[in-house]
């Protein structure tokens, strides 16, 4: 047990909590999916003398190489052995599909006057699926958009009217797992580099917060997973086209166009903490509302 009068070994402990919580739910993915421990652990080291190389700038060689295997606790020969493995490659989750729905959910248009989406004519001028296809690629023709949106059931087609129907109020692509995989990558890989960046850093650096609030029934949670839903259709619909404008200014102005922004927004819930889920009693007398950062 570590000592709780030395700062640093407080600080690791409290490390090691966070990743207790980190960890619990790659676990359970890892064991669904038929992933085993050996094969992340080896991902962990890679990692591990990634983020100690990155910490290293300027080192070389076998300074280098020693460096990172006082950092990582792991030995020369399996420093050399992890810097020469191949990396894993993200699944993808953005494609010409996800570009039409964003759009889609977002344009002006093509959204009702509550912010949701309105059924579209396949062809045609605005707003139809053809012009919003036109909007994001000319490399894939629109039927062929359609096509993928239909067998990933997110899309309906009315073939006796030409008219298409969005069937979610979000793309999550039920049907092709590796791309549901490549958004928890993407999304959660983003969301904790920030979280992370800000921990490390002045703590400003991205934005990164949370709104908790307890003593709720499953009634109330149910209501209240509508009204985020209702947030988030809002925040799209207002959102999106300001983005574009700043990323026509910026071709307009010829500067460089080489950084991403990713803005996201995540709902959970849960029986409380101390709680006994079966009854739903709750030992928490406090009603609680506030942000973490």
């Amino acid at each position: 047990m570590a000592d709780s009068g030395n700062p640093l070994d407080a600080q690791r402990q409290a490390v090691l909590g966070v990743l207790s919580t980190l960890l619990k739910p790659l676990a359970q993915l890892c064991i669904a999916q038929a992933v085993t421990i050996q094969a992340v652990e080896e991902l962990a080291r890679q990692a591990f003398v990634q983020a100690a190389r990155e910490a290293c700038e300027g080192a070389k060689g076998d300074r280098l190489t020693s460096r990172i295997s006082t950092m990582t606790g792991l030995t020369r020969r399996e420093v050399s052995r992890l810097e020469s493995s191949p990396e894993w490659q993200l699944p993808a989750s953005r494609s010409p599909a996800t570009d039409v729905l964003t759009l889609w959910l977002s344009q002006p248009g093509y959204t009702d006057l509550t912010g949701r989406p309105i059924v579209i004519p396949r062809l045609g001028g605005e707003p139809s699926f053809e012009a919003l296809a036109s909007q994001v690629t000319r490399d894939v023709h629109p039927r062929s958009l359609m096509a993928e949106l239909v067998r990933l059931q997110m899309v309906t087609h009315d073939t006796e009217a030409d008219t298409l129907t969005l069937v979610t109020q979000a793309f999550v692509p039920r049907a092709d797992q590796g791309r549901m995989l490549g958004f928890l990558g993407t999304n959660v890989g983003d969301h904790l580099r920030a979280a992370v960046t800000n921990v490390l850093g002045a703590g400003n650096e991205h934005f990164e917060q949370a709104l908790l609030a307890d003593e709720m029934s499953e009634q109330s949670v149910g209501k209240a997973r509508q009204l985020v839903s209702d947030q988030w259709r809002t925040l799209m619909t207002s959102l999106v086209p300001q983005l574009q404008a700043l990323i026509e200014d910026d071709a307009r102005e010829q500067r460089p166009q080489d950084r991403e922004l990713r803005i996201g927004l995540y709902s959970w819930s849960g029986p409380m903490p101390g709680s006994d889920a079966s009854s739903g009693a709750a030992t928490s007398t406090k009603q609680q509302g506030r942000e973490s950062p």
